[in-house]
């Protein structure tokens, strides 16, 4: 082996291996997990990583005597409704803020982001109280209607800066040939912005799906539960863990968003570091 495939391996195939086996790791664990048999996963003798009697109990017992389909349907639901509401929101928030020239628009930038900052954990009350005088407590409602409070601010901040990124002059070449604002904005800039919104849909469709605090306030009732939040509730039982089930569920809900991002990766990682960068 020469000195350059040497330094190559060891600065970069090794590494490389080396951050794909601790990122995936949890994948396989999960997956293990949830394909021993109970006897196997209390053997504290046996190997705990490889499965000897391999065994789809688990997956039957969370397919068919849980909620978990009517939970995916719910996380789904919530997700993709929510998503395109903060969509629409943000993009023209983020449009209006990167190119319109008001007085206030950079105090209304900063004070967007700063939003953004605020933990949930000091939402949620506020929240609880709005939900429950509108009367959507324990509907899907009540998580697609407040989610977009954590999604909009974000994705507005990251289209704010891809807006920024493409050039006035298209824009303005539009204008003096007679198009109005809005046709100028859904034909010239949406479809050069087309990364940066995906990259926010990826963003606020992932948050919706693995969000757990506002789901488990807003609801109680075992067929508005999501994923995040049946899948602890219903397969832990005081100090009694499903442990097999309980892992089929994390694995199975982990798989949508895992595609999402396999699918449009470059897209996305085009689209953040265009807003990074730009804005």
């Amino acid at each position: 082996m020469t000195a350059t495939a040497s330094r190559r391996l060891m600065t970069l195939y090794l590494p490389l291996s080396l951050a794909a086996i601790v990122l995936l790791f949890p994948f396989y664990w999960m997956f293990i997990t949830s394909i021993k048999t109970d006897r196997e996963l209390i053997d504290l003798n046996g190997l705990p990583f490889w499965v000897f009697q391999p065994t789809l109990e688990h997956y039957r017992v969370l397919l068919a005597e849980t909620g978990f389909l009517r939970w995916a349907l719910n996380t789904l639901t919530i997700s993709v409704v929510a998503t395109a509401i903060s969509l629409v929101c943000s993009v023209l928030a983020g449009y209006a803020l990167a190119r319109l020239r008001f007085r206030g628009a950079s105090a209304i930038a900063g004070a967007i982001f700063v939003t953004y900052l605020v933990p949930q954990t000091l939402l949620f009350l506020p929240l609880l109280e709005v939900v429950r005088q509108l009367g959507l407590s324990n509907t899907l409602w009540s998580m697609i209607l407040t989610y977009p409070t954590i999604l909009i601010p974000f994705s507005t901040w990251l289209l704010m800066g891809y807006f920024r990124s493409i050039p006035r002059e298209l824009e303005e070449s539009a204008l003096i040939d007679g198009a109005s604002r809005v046709r100028a904005m859904t034909q010239i800039v949406l479809p050069l912005a087309l990364p940066g919104i995906l990259s926010a849909a990826i963003f606020a469709f992932t948050l919706s799906w693995n969000e757990f605090i506002y789901a488990l306030v807003f609801t109680n009732s075992t067929d508005i539960k999501t994923i995040p939040v049946g899948v602890v509730t219903e397969l832990v039982k005081g100090d009694v863990y499903f442990w097999g089930s309980l892992m089929a569920g994390a694995l199975l809900g982990s798989v949508p968003v895992a595609l999402l991002y396999s699918f449009f990766v470059d897209k996305y990682v085009g689209g953040l570091t265009a807003g990074a960068v730009k804005g």
